[in-house]
């Protein structure tokens, strides 16, 4: 296949052992964002700010990745270019992150970990069909459907807690995962390296850190203590920020975005389990059917035919 028929979005046929490497990173990304999630949970309960686990977020790697940058070059900023860069850090970096965060101020956490990968799963898929061009088999589209209803049935114990604060906390959710399957399309389209897209959102990131020192974040930081800002460090800083982007890009490169669109409509069942096994609560009934359902739909959706 040619470059630019590859960028034109056309999708090859996968053998097995070539889609392994892509299904291992997109696992491994779901896995990260659902750390993440329970880490925000526990980091806003004990006092935690969206802003203070925003800058956990991106601090460490940023200032990790400085050299690299600098290295690569900041004229074309790593090769992908300031335009692009820009782009893609306004969909799948801090801004994204911050309204999210903002999000999890009027609904439970439940909403979130549900509402965002599934508008992430669809918008990924319409986005690939429309502008990709790429072709979904009957099979991934079943898989996408029975994920929706597993994710409805997750989320179906707290239609009856809605109100209007709630509502928006569920809009905020909806445009959180609309700009995450943006992010995955162009990062496809563009055809962009999967560690420079990680390194760059990272490093332009930490040209927030001064409006955060000003704010009194730092204070705020140490008043909670160094352990827990440890944890919020490796769980945000790593995991669900460079990490998780990291081999999710990998995952659209290797899979195409149709694909790996999948993989964040796991994200809720895998935080419910980690849910249970790290912070104590178990899924209820629903939750448990919700999350069977929802890997029925992910097998079908990986499917070839």
């Amino acid at each position: 296949m040619t470059e630019h028929a590859a960028g034109a979005g056309t999708t090859p046929l996968l053998d097995t052992k070539s889609m392994l490497p892509g299904i291992a990173c997109g696992l491994g990304a779901s896995l990260c964002w659902a750390l993440g999630f329970v880490a925000t949970r526990h980091g806003l309960k004990i006092g935690f700010t969206p802003v203070d686990l925003l800058m956990h977020r991106y601090l460490w790697s940023g200032i990790v990745f400085v050299p690299l940058v600098l290295r690569a070059g900041l004229g074309d900023l790593c090769g992908i270019g300031w335009g692009r860069g820009m782009a893609l850090m306004m969909l799948g970096g801090p801004v994204m992150s911050i309204i999210s965060y903002a999000g999890f101020m009027f609904v439970p956490l439940g909403h979130g970990s549900v509402i965002q990968p599934s508008c992430a799963t669809l918008g990924g898929l319409f986005l690939a069909v429309v502008l990709l061009k790429e072709t979904i088999s009957l099979s991934r589209l079943a898989g996408a459907v029975v994920i929706v209803c597993g994710l409805a049935v997750i989320g179906s114990e707290s239609i009856g807690h809605m109100g209007p604060s709630a509502v928006m906390g569920d809009l905020i959710f909806v445009l959180t995962g609309l700009m995450f399957a943006g992010f995955a399309t162009l990062v496809r389209y563009w055809r962009v390296s999967a560690f420079s897209v990680a390194t760059v959102i990272s490093v332009l990131s930490l040209a927030l850190f001064p409006l955060y020192a000003a704010s009194g974040g730092l204070a705020r930081d140490a008043a909670i203590g160094l352990d827990e800002n440890a944890l919020q460090a490796i769980a945000q800083g790593i995991l669900a920020g460079p990490a998780a982007l990291y081999m999710f890009a990998q995952s659209i490169q290797r899979l195409g975005v149709a694909r790996a669109a999948v993989f964040p409509a796991i994200v809720p069942a895998l935080t419910l389990l980690l849910g249970w096994l790290l912070i104590g609560e178990p899924p209820t009934t629903l939750q448990a059917a919700g999350l069977i359902t929802v890997l029925a739909g992910f097998y079908l959706a990986q499917r070839q035919s």
